[in-house]
């Protein structure tokens, strides 16, 4: 393939494990759906930005970005091998949606100053687990949860995931319900509350990166509001650790 930017997408695609090892997946669940709703974020502020706010969600969006667009016929042919074996079509366009998307961007950058890239939170999440499918009542089926992915115009008001390496994704994933805590006051260390079969553990994410022990989460809704915490949900949680990450390991370059 001569189109350096699709190729690379194509590759990190080819070495997916689209229909392996279902607790590899299930064991990164709580990140794959962290991926999965950034990627419904992204469509939604694209579609808008583009005005074309229709179902956007499942889709190769080049077609609609520059109907003229082609890559070479040898790299749209590798692609439409690929995509045939795949296991759904929402999966196949998608990928085919990545693999130009990232040629397209390549060949006019400026066309798409601002805009966040839209692709990359589904390749990861194919990374992380292989396919995602629909069942007949609307829900997205992730691997071990599901979920309705609401109206795209609501996802606009979701916080944006920009961290996406395993370094900020990996502690996200955790056994059993939890519940994240932070500071009304946007101070202090992020922490979590995990429940698993009657087995409750308090714990902060600290500066080596890791979850530890610590009893600073009170036991009743009153005592958290009295100590000045609030629950945090999911995606600000995942921003979060983005930015300790970041912080932790310092400026590049």
């Amino acid at each position: 393939m001569n189109d350096r930017a699709a190729s690379a997408v194509l590759e990190r695609l080819r070495a997916v494990e689209w229909q392996g090892d279902w607790d590899f997946a299930f064991e990164r669940v709580k990140s794959r759906r962290v991926l999965f709703r950034e990627y419904l974020r992204r469509v939604a502020v694209w579609s808008r930005a583009c005005s074309a706010e229709r179902d956007w969600s499942f889709t190769d969006v080049t077609a609609h970005l520059d109907p003229e667009f082609r890559m070479s016929p040898a790299a749209e042919a590798e692609l439409a091998e690929f995509v045939r074996r795949l296991p759904n079509g929402e999966v196949g366009r998608t990928c085919s949606g990545a693999v130009r998307l990232a040629e397209l961007r390549a060949r006019n950058p400026e066309a798409y100053t601002g805009l966040p890239n839209l692709y990359e939170p589904l390749v990861r999440f194919y990374e992380r687990g292989g396919e995602f499918g629909r069942d007949d009542a609307g829900f997205i089926d992730l691997t071990g949860v599901r979920f309705r992915p609401g109206a795209l115009t609501a996802l606009l008001g979701n916080p944006p995931v920009t961290a996406l390496g395993d370094a900020s994704l990996d502690p996200l994933d955790a056994d059993g319900r939890v519940t994240y805590y932070h500071s009304r006051d946007g101070q202090g260390p992020l922490l979590r509350r995990r429940t698993l079969r009657g087995d409750q553990r308090d714990e902060l994410f600290g500066r080596d990166l890791r979850w530890e022990p610590t009893d600073l989460i009170p036991e009743s809704d009153e005592a958290v509001k009295a100590a000045g915490l609030a629950p945090l949900e999911e995606l600000a949680a995942a921003r979060l650790i983005g930015a300790i990450v970041a912080a932790a390991r310092g400026p590049v370059g």
